[in-house]
């Protein structure tokens, strides 16, 4: 099989999914956490979705911002795939995404199939979501921009629609799309559902030339940029830099407005496998396994004569929830977040007040992930800080320094080879080691498990904008 006959996915994943808070946040969106499976996240689970079918698709390429790229690297080594990684250099929106995605794919085949797709929508039938893919490329190769158009199950007012057209020629099963509509209101879903209308998926199939083509005649400034950015991308250990003055000329668009909704290459194709892409609380209890009191209940919870509710809790406490309907009621470790399913989607303005009002938990998790691991706030008060610390095997902190704190490290798991100025020594577990303010330091992980250890800094300011990092590995 040829590289043409392939269908190269490319998977956008540089959202921040706010709407999920506090599950996720800035600092760990919602593709990368297992809000519907224990197992995975919904980015992990569409990366395998795309690499299941050898004799459909080719490898993928990963769009994602550079704050979350060594997120992805971590996420598509324990899935198993391997992919290439883009990083755009701050969020532009779809247009400019999907340019980029296109100007990656023509580069290597210009007539080749690209598919995008979202990294945290949740599909109930891979085989289904496959062949809807092969069929809808036959469009594609064709010189059609192909969508997939979910047959609705009920009035949504959370998604966009698609009219369809007459039939498409060349692509069986498919039409041309008549119009896009924007989300509605109920009684504007009811009728556009009762006309054979279908929800507005997101994903898109074109041959690279064609979007090329289109983004040229209907958005120009767009593709100018992304065109500047591709081509001053720069190699960064496994990942591809797009040039970050150029990207950010290009406009804040979407694809639906810039092309999308000017084009006259549009096909839709009709699918009816269970889809959603999960942007609400709301949308999280509908896909999850419920109770026979309609519960869906994730973690160390207890419900009492409460039903039709989402209770997730993340955290080692208990969550208790007694004579509630139709709540949703999240834990983590430091925040609590109690709704009406109804009036879920309010939680992005939610998130708005928060940061408003500088309240760090708006966009941080206690937990934060590193290329090297991650550390957890355990404590904090005036004058101290307590973490608690993993790195990876082979994992290496920056060689740094501070000026308003010393530390003392305490291995509790693992061997520790530590940096200080000049000396270099091995700390055991049940070993500790001190590092005075403005002394030279580094962390590394020489073993095969992970080491955990128990950071106590003490000084006038702990806060993470006094690391002056000297030299890290990880190009930060």
């Amino acid at each position: 099989m040829s590289r043409s006959d392939l269908v190269h996915p490319i998977i956008l994943c540089g959202g921040s999914g706010t709407r999920l808070w506090p599950s996720s946040r800035e600092s760990m969106p919602k593709q990368f956490t297992r809000l519907v499976s224990e197992h995975a996240s919904t980015f992990q689970e569409t990366v395998r979705r795309v690499a299941q079918g050898s004799d459909v698709f080719g490898r993928p390429a990963v769009l994602t911002h550079a704050e979350a790229r060594f997120i992805v690297a971590e996420q598509l080594a324990q899935a198993g795939v391997e992919a290439d990684i883009l990083l755009e250099p701050e969020r532009r929106d779809s247009a400019a995404a999907v340019a980029v995605a296109a100007l990656h794919a023509a580069a290597q085949d210009p007539q080749g199939v690209v598919l995008i797709l979202a990294a945290d929508h949740v599909i109930g039938d891979t085989g289904a979501f496959v062949d809807a893919v092969r069929a809808a490329a036959v469009g594609a190769r064709a010189g059609a921009i192909m969508t997939l158009g979910i047959e609705p199950t009920g009035p949504a007012t959370a998604y966009g629609y698609i009219r369809r057209g007459q039939p498409l020629s060349g692509a069986p099963g498919a039409y041309a799309v008549e119009r896009f509509v924007e989300k509605p209101d109920r009684a504007g879903a009811e009728r556009l559902i009762a006309d054979g209308a279908l929800w507005n998926s997101g994903y898109f199939l074109f041959r690279g030339d064609v979007m090329l083509a289109e983004l040229e005649a209907q958005a120009p400034a767009v593709l100018e940029a992304a065109r500047a950015a591709y081509a001053g991308a720069q190699r960064d250990l496994d990942f591809v830099r797009l040039d970050a003055g150029a990207f950010g000329q290009a406009p804040k668009t979407s694809i639906d407005y810039a092309v999308m909704e000017r084009t006259g290459r549009a096909g839709v194709l009709p699918v009816s496998f269970p889809w959603s892409d999960v942007g609400t609380w709301d949308a999280v209890w509908d896909v999850l396994p419920r109770d026979s009191d309609g519960n869906a209940l994730r973690g160390r919870v207890e419900v009492v004569g409460t039903t039709g509710s989402l209770i997730h809790n993340e955290g080692e406490q208990v969550t208790a929830v007694v004579g509630l309907e139709d709540v949703v009621v999240v834990t983590t470790s430091d925040a609590v977040l109690v709704t009406s399913k109804a009036a879920s989607g309010g939680v992005k303005d939610l998130v708005t007040a928060l940061r408003a009002k500088a309240y760090p938990e708006a966009d941080a998790h206690r937990r934060m992930y590193r290329p090297w691991g991650w550390y957890q706030r355990i404590d904090i008060g005036e004058r101290f800080q307590v973490k608690r610390i993993q790195v990876t095997p082979g994992g290496r902190l920056s060689l740094q320094k501070h000026f308003h704190r010393a530390e003392h490290w305490v291995v509790v798991k693992g061997t520790a080879e530590v940096t200080i100025d000049e000396r270099v020594v091995l700390v055991h577990e049940n070993e500790a080691v001190y590092l005075p303010i403005g002394a030279t330091h580094r962390l590394t992980n020489p073993g095969k498990i992970p080491l955990e250890l128990i950071e106590v800094q003490v000084g006038s300011y702990t806060g993470e904008d006094d690391i002056i990092r000297l030299e890290d590995v990880y190009g930060r």
